[in-house]
């Protein structure tokens, strides 16, 4: 379980609130644009926003640049370190992501690891980078991720970046093309699961055998849902709320910002 080791222990309490938050395709530089959406401000708003609401921690759900370059990295994590958010900050990688750059930025409040354990549940953040724009959970990943989930004796929320079902527009060209291989993997060995990922640059919902699977808009711009050409639209940034008390289904709702 070399990806999923070692653990990071939440504080003990009575519930535990964290948030999902995504796609934030930065540039080098601050003022660039995406879509004509100034993507560092909107993560800005969006950080922001995270500090008002005292959550033990928050999940960067991949995409963090659109150029590639070293700065859009370091620029995530000085918008991180300025901003009012004191919790701890983990990270997925996107298909835009290189692992080497992510890891170069990971140091104090933005952590390493890849699962989180509280007295009410375990979140466990998948690396779902493949070769291509699309998805792929590598085989050995899969059989890591099951010893993870047999670790677990509650509920269980999972962090991916790509949408591992079809949301029928034109994102599912670069679907997580194992998605089946992952919520079966989940479905059959989790007592109480919950799928969230990003990628879609929308929010959606599925149910798969029982596993609820939440896509979460993304900080940046939306791609219009459903729509076989790809489209976007301003709608402003958003994020996941994600609540977990013991011996219950999670509590998930997407919170929208205004432009």
């Amino acid at each position: 379980m070399a990806w999923f080791d070692p653990p990071y222990f939440c504080p003990a309490s009575t519930e535990l609130n964290f948030a999902h938050f995504t796609d934030a395709h930065l540039f080098a530089q601050p003022q660039e644009q995406y879509f004509g959406v100034r993507t560092a401000q909107h993560l800005q708003q969006t950080l922001a926003a995270m500090a008002a609401e005292a959550f033990d921690f928050v999940v960067f759900g991949g995409d963090l640049t659109q150029d590639h370059s070293p700065e859009s990295y370091q620029l995530f994590a000085e918008l991180v370190a300025n901003s009012a958010l004191q919790c701890p900050v983990f990270w997925v990688p996107g298909n835009h992501d290189e692992l080497s750059q992510l890891n170069a930025m990971t140091e104090g409040q933005i952590r390493p690891e890849k699962r989180i354990e509280h007295a009410c549940g375990q979140v466990l953040l998948i690396n779902s980078k493949g070769d291509t724009p699309a998805g792929w959970v590598a085989e050995n990943h899969l059989a890591e991720l099951g010893d993870a989930i047999d670790t677990a004796t509650s509920q269980q929320v999972f962090i991916t970046h790509h949408h591992p079902l079809p949301i029928h527009g034109y994102l599912d060209k670069h679907i997580l093309e194992n998605g089946d291989a992952l919520l079966q993997c989940i479905e059959t060995r989790s007592r109480s699961a919950t799928v969230l990922h990003g990628h879609t640059h929308h929010d959606y919902y599925h149910d798969y055998q029982g596993v609820e699977v939440f896509g979460t808009p993304a900080t940046s711009v939306q791609f219009v849902k459903n729509a076989a050409s790809w489209q976007q639209e301003n709608l402003g940034p958003g994020y996941r709320r994600v609540r977990l008390v013991a011996n219950k289904a999670p509590i998930t709702e997407v919170k929208w910002l205004a432009n």
